[in-house]
Protein backbone atom coordinates (compact mmCIF):
# COMPACT_ATOMS: atom_id res chain seq x y z
CA UNK A 1 0.00 0.00 0.00
CA UNK A 2 1.49 3.48 -1.23
CA UNK A 3 1.20 6.91 1.22
CA UNK A 4 -0.12 9.75 -0.19
CA UNK A 5 1.13 13.45 0.46
CA UNK A 6 -1.09 16.18 -0.56
CA UNK A 7 0.88 19.42 -1.61
CA UNK A 8 0.19 22.74 -3.18
CA UNK A 9 2.59 23.87 -5.48
CA UNK A 10 2.44 27.81 -5.22
CA UNK A 11 -1.05 29.56 -5.31
CA UNK A 12 -2.27 31.62 -8.13
CA UNK A 13 -3.71 35.08 -7.24
CA UNK A 14 -6.11 35.89 -9.81
CA UNK A 15 -7.97 38.79 -10.49
CA UNK A 16 -11.73 39.19 -9.75
CA UNK A 17 -11.12 37.89 -6.06
CA UNK A 18 -14.47 36.63 -4.61
CA UNK A 19 -15.61 35.88 -8.54
CA UNK A 20 -13.34 33.66 -8.96
CA UNK A 21 -12.67 31.61 -5.79
CA UNK A 22 -15.95 32.48 -4.05
CA UNK A 23 -13.77 33.65 -0.64
CA UNK A 24 -11.79 36.27 -1.07
CA UNK A 25 -13.55 39.14 0.78
CA UNK A 26 -14.01 41.05 -2.33
CA UNK A 27 -13.92 41.03 -6.36
CA UNK A 28 -11.71 43.96 -5.71
CA UNK A 29 -9.02 41.94 -4.24
CA UNK A 30 -7.02 38.97 -5.87
CA UNK A 31 -8.56 35.37 -5.39
CA UNK A 32 -6.69 32.58 -4.32
CA UNK A 33 -6.33 28.91 -5.99
CA UNK A 34 -4.04 26.34 -5.35
CA UNK A 35 -1.80 24.35 -7.65
CA UNK A 36 -2.87 20.54 -5.83
CA UNK A 37 -0.40 17.86 -6.55
CA UNK A 38 0.21 14.76 -5.21
CA UNK A 39 3.58 13.02 -3.79
CA UNK A 40 3.35 9.22 -3.93
CA UNK A 41 5.89 6.81 -1.40
CA UNK A 42 5.53 3.43 -3.65
CA UNK A 43 7.86 0.95 -2.93
CA UNK A 44 9.31 1.73 -6.77
CA UNK A 45 10.50 5.11 -4.87
CA UNK A 46 8.67 8.78 -4.93
CA UNK A 47 6.07 9.39 -7.25
CA UNK A 48 4.95 12.93 -8.04
CA UNK A 49 1.29 13.57 -9.80
CA UNK A 50 1.81 17.06 -11.48
CA UNK A 51 4.87 19.54 -10.32
CA UNK A 52 2.85 22.79 -9.85
CA UNK A 53 4.93 25.73 -10.52
CA UNK A 54 8.83 25.54 -9.49
CA UNK A 55 12.02 26.81 -8.29
CA UNK A 56 13.58 28.66 -12.01
CA UNK A 57 9.50 30.06 -12.16
CA UNK A 58 9.88 31.42 -8.44
CA UNK A 59 13.51 32.89 -9.22
CA UNK A 60 13.04 33.95 -12.45
CA UNK A 61 9.12 34.17 -13.71
CA UNK A 62 9.57 36.83 -17.00
CA UNK A 63 12.01 34.53 -18.48
CA UNK A 64 10.09 30.57 -17.90
CA UNK A 65 6.53 32.14 -17.96
CA UNK A 66 4.17 34.54 -20.12
CA UNK A 67 3.73 38.10 -19.30
CA UNK A 68 -0.29 37.71 -20.28
CA UNK A 69 -0.60 35.12 -17.04
CA UNK A 70 1.83 36.47 -14.84
CA UNK A 71 -0.87 39.87 -14.65
CA UNK A 72 -4.01 37.18 -14.83
CA UNK A 73 -2.95 34.71 -12.27
CA UNK A 74 -0.12 36.72 -9.98
CA UNK A 75 1.09 33.68 -8.56
CA UNK A 76 2.54 33.41 -4.78
CA UNK A 77 6.11 33.04 -5.91
CA UNK A 78 7.56 31.47 -2.42
CA UNK A 79 10.33 28.80 -3.21
CA UNK A 80 8.99 27.15 0.31
CA UNK A 81 5.86 26.19 -1.97
CA UNK A 82 7.72 24.44 -4.36
CA UNK A 83 7.38 20.66 -4.55
CA UNK A 84 10.82 20.17 -4.46
CA UNK A 85 11.13 21.91 -1.12
CA UNK A 86 8.27 20.32 0.30
CA UNK A 87 9.71 16.97 -0.44
CA UNK A 88 12.78 18.04 1.05
CA UNK A 89 10.98 18.93 4.24
CA UNK A 90 9.87 15.22 4.87
CA UNK A 91 13.40 14.55 4.66
CA UNK A 92 13.68 13.41 0.98
CA UNK A 93 15.60 14.72 -2.03
CA UNK A 94 15.08 15.73 -5.45
CA UNK A 95 16.80 12.72 -6.89
CA UNK A 96 14.30 10.40 -4.65
CA UNK A 97 11.39 11.42 -7.33
CA UNK A 98 11.42 8.64 -9.74
CA UNK A 99 8.13 9.50 -11.21
CA UNK A 100 6.25 11.94 -12.80
CA UNK A 101 3.05 11.72 -13.36
CA UNK A 102 1.62 14.71 -15.96
CA UNK A 103 -2.24 15.45 -15.96
CA UNK A 104 -1.12 17.76 -18.64
CA UNK A 105 1.55 20.59 -19.78
CA UNK A 106 0.25 23.61 -18.80
CA UNK A 107 2.95 26.23 -17.37
CA UNK A 108 1.71 25.63 -13.32
CA UNK A 109 1.26 21.89 -13.83
CA UNK A 110 4.68 21.54 -15.38
CA UNK A 111 6.91 24.30 -14.00
CA UNK A 112 8.67 22.22 -12.08
CA UNK A 113 9.80 19.42 -13.79
CA UNK A 114 13.59 20.51 -14.38
CA UNK A 115 14.02 20.72 -10.23
CA UNK A 116 13.80 16.26 -10.57
CA UNK A 117 16.92 15.53 -12.84
CA UNK A 118 16.27 11.67 -12.49
CA UNK A 119 12.44 11.57 -12.92
CA UNK A 120 10.71 9.57 -15.56
CA UNK A 121 7.86 11.66 -17.05
CA UNK A 122 4.60 10.01 -17.74
CA UNK A 123 1.71 11.87 -19.71
CA UNK A 124 -0.25 11.25 -22.67
CA UNK A 125 0.89 11.32 -26.22
CA UNK A 126 -1.59 13.77 -27.82
CA UNK A 127 -0.82 15.98 -24.81
CA UNK A 128 2.91 16.45 -26.12
CA UNK A 129 2.53 16.48 -29.44
CA UNK A 130 -0.52 19.23 -28.91
CA UNK A 131 2.01 21.28 -26.46
CA UNK A 132 4.85 21.16 -28.18
CA UNK A 133 3.33 22.18 -31.84
CA UNK A 134 2.49 25.67 -30.45
CA UNK A 135 0.01 26.47 -33.20
CA UNK A 136 -2.01 29.89 -31.56
CA UNK A 137 -1.17 32.05 -29.66
CA UNK A 138 -2.77 31.47 -26.46
CA UNK A 139 -0.88 27.58 -26.77
CA UNK A 140 2.00 29.71 -26.82
CA UNK A 141 1.66 31.46 -23.54
CA UNK A 142 0.32 28.10 -21.93
CA UNK A 143 2.39 25.68 -22.91
CA UNK A 144 6.11 26.81 -22.24
CA UNK A 145 8.93 24.61 -23.46
CA UNK A 146 11.14 26.54 -21.11
CA UNK A 147 9.85 24.12 -18.41
CA UNK A 148 10.52 20.82 -20.01
CA UNK A 149 14.28 20.18 -19.83
CA UNK A 150 13.12 16.70 -19.65
CA UNK A 151 11.88 16.15 -22.41
CA UNK A 152 14.16 13.47 -23.47
CA UNK A 153 13.12 11.14 -20.22
CA UNK A 154 9.60 11.54 -21.23
CA UNK A 155 7.19 8.24 -21.69
CA UNK A 156 4.13 8.62 -23.72
CA UNK A 157 0.98 6.85 -23.77
CA UNK A 158 -1.92 6.80 -26.53
CA UNK A 159 -5.74 6.50 -25.22
CA UNK A 160 -6.49 2.99 -24.37
CA UNK A 161 -3.17 1.71 -23.53
CA UNK A 162 -3.91 -1.71 -21.33
CA UNK A 163 -7.38 -2.45 -22.66
CA UNK A 164 -9.40 -2.27 -19.63
CA UNK A 165 -11.90 0.42 -18.07
CA UNK A 166 -11.70 2.08 -14.51
CA UNK A 167 -14.86 2.53 -13.38
CA UNK A 168 -16.84 3.35 -17.23
CA UNK A 169 -13.52 5.46 -17.74
CA UNK A 170 -10.97 4.39 -20.39
CA UNK A 171 -7.62 4.21 -18.71
CA UNK A 172 -3.99 3.71 -19.50
CA UNK A 173 -2.59 1.19 -16.70
CA UNK A 174 0.65 -0.42 -16.22
CA UNK A 175 2.72 2.75 -16.87
CA UNK A 176 6.56 2.03 -17.30
CA UNK A 177 8.55 1.44 -13.79
CA UNK A 178 4.88 2.25 -11.73
CA UNK A 179 2.83 0.06 -9.74
CA UNK A 180 -0.84 -1.25 -11.04
CA UNK A 181 -2.60 1.42 -8.21
CA UNK A 182 -1.47 4.46 -10.52
CA UNK A 183 -3.28 4.87 -13.37
CA UNK A 184 -3.53 7.84 -16.55
CA UNK A 185 -7.32 8.01 -16.63
CA UNK A 186 -7.80 10.51 -20.46
CA UNK A 187 -9.84 13.11 -19.95
CA UNK A 188 -9.77 15.25 -22.91
CA UNK A 189 -11.39 19.14 -23.04
CA UNK A 190 -9.23 21.39 -21.15
CA UNK A 191 -6.36 20.42 -23.25
CA UNK A 192 -6.65 18.10 -25.79
CA UNK A 193 -4.50 15.09 -23.89
CA UNK A 194 -5.65 15.85 -20.54
CA UNK A 195 -6.29 13.25 -18.05
CA UNK A 196 -6.58 12.89 -14.59
CA UNK A 197 -4.05 10.49 -12.59
CA UNK A 198 -6.08 7.70 -10.27
CA UNK A 199 -4.40 6.72 -6.99
CA UNK A 200 -5.08 3.21 -5.30
CA UNK A 201 -4.08 4.54 -1.58
CA UNK A 202 -4.48 3.01 2.12
CA UNK A 203 -8.62 4.79 2.20
CA UNK A 204 -9.51 4.47 -1.46
CA UNK A 205 -8.88 5.97 -4.57
CA UNK A 206 -8.04 9.24 -4.86
CA UNK A 207 -8.59 10.51 -8.69
CA UNK A 208 -6.68 14.14 -9.38
CA UNK A 209 -8.50 15.31 -11.99
CA UNK A 210 -6.43 18.25 -13.29
CA UNK A 211 -7.87 20.74 -14.85
CA UNK A 212 -11.17 19.08 -16.00
CA UNK A 213 -12.98 21.37 -13.39
CA UNK A 214 -12.24 23.87 -11.33
CA UNK A 215 -14.85 24.52 -8.50
CA UNK A 216 -16.28 21.63 -6.19
CA UNK A 217 -20.37 22.94 -6.44
CA UNK A 218 -19.33 21.75 -10.47
CA UNK A 219 -19.72 17.55 -9.12
CA UNK A 220 -23.26 18.48 -7.54
CA UNK A 221 -25.44 15.99 -9.41
CA UNK A 222 -28.50 17.83 -9.23
CA UNK A 223 -27.61 21.57 -9.11
CA UNK A 224 -23.84 21.91 -10.36
CA UNK A 225 -22.90 25.77 -10.29
CA UNK A 226 -19.45 27.40 -11.30
CA UNK A 227 -18.22 31.05 -9.83
CA UNK A 228 -18.04 33.27 -12.69
CA UNK A 229 -14.81 34.01 -12.89
CA UNK A 230 -14.03 30.15 -13.37
CA UNK A 231 -16.52 29.48 -15.34
CA UNK A 232 -14.66 32.48 -17.70
CA UNK A 233 -11.35 30.96 -17.33
CA UNK A 234 -12.27 27.29 -18.18
CA UNK A 235 -14.16 28.90 -21.60
CA UNK A 236 -10.62 30.67 -22.37
CA UNK A 237 -8.71 27.63 -22.00
CA UNK A 238 -10.73 25.13 -22.98
CA UNK A 239 -9.40 22.98 -26.23
CA UNK A 240 -12.63 20.90 -26.92
CA UNK A 241 -15.77 22.62 -25.18
CA UNK A 242 -17.88 19.40 -26.36
CA UNK A 243 -15.16 17.25 -24.48
CA UNK A 244 -14.70 19.26 -21.52
CA UNK A 245 -18.31 19.19 -20.84
CA UNK A 246 -18.97 15.63 -21.33
CA UNK A 247 -16.47 14.52 -19.01
CA UNK A 248 -17.72 17.46 -16.49
CA UNK A 249 -21.00 15.22 -16.71
CA UNK A 250 -19.13 11.78 -16.72
CA UNK A 251 -17.31 12.88 -13.08
CA UNK A 252 -20.05 14.37 -11.71
CA UNK A 253 -22.15 10.86 -12.32
CA UNK A 254 -18.66 8.87 -11.47
CA UNK A 255 -18.97 11.03 -7.51
CA UNK A 256 -22.74 10.19 -7.01
CA UNK A 257 -22.62 6.48 -8.00
CA UNK A 258 -19.46 5.48 -6.14
CA UNK A 259 -19.59 8.23 -3.32
CA UNK A 260 -16.86 8.02 -0.87
CA UNK A 261 -15.40 5.41 -2.84
CA UNK A 262 -13.18 7.76 -4.82
CA UNK A 263 -12.18 10.91 -3.44
CA UNK A 264 -12.31 13.14 -6.48
CA UNK A 265 -9.89 15.94 -6.67
CA UNK A 266 -9.33 19.36 -8.17
CA UNK A 267 -6.35 20.70 -9.44
CA UNK A 268 -7.03 24.46 -8.15
CA UNK A 269 -10.02 24.25 -5.47
CA UNK A 270 -8.94 25.40 -2.21
CA UNK A 271 -11.59 23.91 -0.30
CA UNK A 272 -11.04 20.41 -1.54
CA UNK A 273 -7.21 21.12 -1.10
CA UNK A 274 -7.93 22.03 2.56
CA UNK A 275 -10.16 19.46 3.03
CA UNK A 276 -7.59 16.60 1.70
CA UNK A 277 -4.40 17.97 3.00
CA UNK A 278 -5.69 19.21 6.44
CA UNK A 279 -4.12 22.68 6.31
CA UNK A 280 -4.34 26.01 4.58
CA UNK A 281 -3.64 26.55 0.67
CA UNK A 282 -0.82 28.64 1.77
CA UNK A 283 0.70 26.24 4.52
CA UNK A 284 3.47 23.97 3.26
CA UNK A 285 3.68 20.86 4.30
CA UNK A 286 5.21 20.71 7.87
CA UNK A 287 8.60 19.24 8.36
CA UNK A 288 8.83 15.57 9.48
CA UNK A 289 10.20 16.12 12.89
CA UNK A 290 6.95 18.51 13.71
CA UNK A 291 4.71 15.59 12.45
CA UNK A 292 3.17 13.24 14.55
CA UNK A 293 3.11 9.52 13.66
CA UNK A 294 5.32 9.22 10.91
CA UNK A 295 8.52 7.05 10.62
CA UNK A 296 12.06 8.28 10.04
CA UNK A 297 12.80 7.90 6.04
CA UNK A 298 15.95 6.70 4.94
CA UNK A 299 15.34 8.75 1.44
CA UNK A 300 13.65 7.24 -1.25
CA UNK A 301 14.06 3.74 -0.19
CA UNK A 302 12.91 2.49 3.57
CA UNK A 303 13.78 -0.82 5.20
CA UNK A 304 10.27 -1.56 5.91
CA UNK A 305 8.87 -0.54 2.63
CA UNK A 306 5.79 2.58 2.36
CA UNK A 307 4.39 3.38 5.32
CA UNK A 308 0.28 3.81 5.00
CA UNK A 309 -0.79 7.55 5.97
CA UNK A 310 -1.75 10.18 4.26
CA UNK A 311 -1.00 13.97 4.78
Amino acid sequence: MLTIHHLNCVSSCPLGGRLMDARSPSVLQRGSLCCHCLLLETEQGLVLVDTGFGLRDVHDAPSRLSGFFLRLLSPDFREEMTAVRQIERLGFQAQDVRHIVLTHLDFDHAGGLDDFPRAQVHLMRLERDAAQAQLTWLDRQRFRPQQWGSRDRWEVYGAGTGGEVWYGFECVRDLQGLPPEILLVPLPGHTLGHAGVAVRGPAGWVLLAGDAYFYHREMDAEHPWCTPGLRLYQRLMEKDRHARLENQHRLRMLSQRVGAEIQLLSAHDPLEFEKAAGRAIGTALPPLHSRQNLQSPTHASRASGPTQRQS
